[in-house]
């Protein structure tokens, strides 16, 4: 980069003289460094499925945290810096309890993401701060069916059938493009997004190393406990 552009560089609320916000840009780096994240929506619910990455044998797994529970009908999954990662959920945790203490009811999956990407954005354009460094995929079921959005560091989201963030999208989103149906049964799903996950990653899938949950029609959000993990590696 050259000396005169570094202005545009380090600020956070300068373009470049091309439209660009280079600080979000980077924040969008960090994210393709992070962990392989999936979701999948299937017939009656979402799947989310996450890479621990676990670079020890002297890391204890279980306190790897990548998918977070918002409300009973709501959970998301993250990529990039965990603890930006922990202040987005904290916020979306409060945003769905005032709506259901205010209004009665629950949020809607749409409206609450919405929220966040706003809350996102506003790190964007002022001074003194910087965008998070870490996408969400964040699933949930409504009265107005089954979501599955993506957010990204500039507070812009986007529906999908199928998604994937972190370092090992290319591969997962060339799999989904060609195998991913509408309507597929639950196992279907899964066993899909954890082929998607065991080509993008080098190392095996044990049920140390993954984190799964899902989020269902007519059950409320639920973490795959580890039999149920070994069962389903079991079947690929």
């Amino acid at each position: 980069m050259q000396p005169g552009q570094m202005a545009y560089d380090r600020g956070i609320t300068v373009f470049s003289p091309d439209g660009r916000l280079f600080q979000v840009e980077y924040a969008r780096e960090a994210v393709k460094k992070g962990t392989t994240t999936i979701g999948l929506k299937y017939k009656d619910g979402v799947i989310l499925i996450v890479d621990k990455r676990v670079s020890s044998r002297l890391v204890e797994p279980k306190s790897i945290e990548k998918i977070y529970d918002i409300d009973e009908h709501i959970g998301c999954a993250t990529s990039g810096l965990v603890a930006d990662a922990r202040i987005l959920v904290d916020q979306a945790r409060r945003d769905a309890q005032i709506h259901k203490i205010t209004y009665g009811e629950n949020v809607t999956v749409e409206g609450l993401v919405k929220r966040i990407c706003d809350f996102k954005q506003n790190y964007t354009q002022y001074g003194g701060v910087r965008p998070f460094g870490t996408a969400l995929l964040m699933a949930g079921v409504d009265s107005l069916g089954i979501h599955l959005f993506e957010t990204d560091p500039s507070g812009a989201l986007v529906a999908y059938k199928a998604g994937c963030i972190g370092s090992g999208r290319p591969v997962v989103m060339d799999l989904f493009e060609k195998e991913y149906e509408d309507g597929m049964k639950y196992e279907d799903a899964a066993l899909l997004g954890l082929r998607a996950l065991a080509a993008a990653t080098e190392e095996g899938l044990t049920p140390q190393t993954l984190e799964v949950a899902v989020v269902d029609r007519k059950k409320p959000f639920k973490r795959l406990a580890e039999k149920e993990l070994k069962a389903l590696i079991g079947k690929l």
